[in-house]
């Protein structure tokens, strides 16, 4: 599964992502989102906004660029061909003009597929350092 989705697909099939990992009990989902600058790149910039010392000069486009979203799950970080023919690939492409709309409904749905991870039980790293501290301490 790979492809550009529209915002209401990536919705989708995120959760049944996110839900899939919940299942088997262990496995990661990565989210990635970058910049979109390839659309940019192939016309010219505007006169002026180009600095020939300027190697940054691309950090404050005229206009904002739209973001790309991407989705995979754990399996992307395995080297065995064989299982990587399973991995889940999902894009999204968010104009400018929908950031926030996009950004809102994506925590909600990060949130729900969170939900059934246990918290992370700290008292044993805490004791640990305790022990550790005492006896750094009798040394001295």
């Amino acid at each position: 599964m790979s492809g550009l989705l529209s915002s209401d697909e990536f919705f989708t099939q995120l959760a049944t992502l996110l839900e899939k990992t919940q299942q088997k009990g262990h496995g990661s989902v990565f989210l990635t989102q970058k910049r979109l600058s390839h659309d940019t790149a192939a016309k010219s910039p505007p006169p002026g906004t180009k600095v020939a010392d300027d190697s940054l000069w691309d950090l404050n486009p005229p206009n904002p660029l739209p973001i790309l979203i991407r989705a995979t799950d754990g399996d992307s970080q395995s080297k065995d061909k064989v299982k990587n023919k399973n991995k889940v690939k999902i894009s999204t492409v968010v104009q400018p003009d929908d950031i926030e709309a996009f950004f809102a409904r994506y925590a909600e749905v990060c949130k729900a597929g969170m939900q059934s991870l246990k918290k992370r039980d700290r008292s044993k790293r805490k004791k640990d350092k305790s022990k550790k501290k005492k006896a750094g301490d009798d040394k001295k």
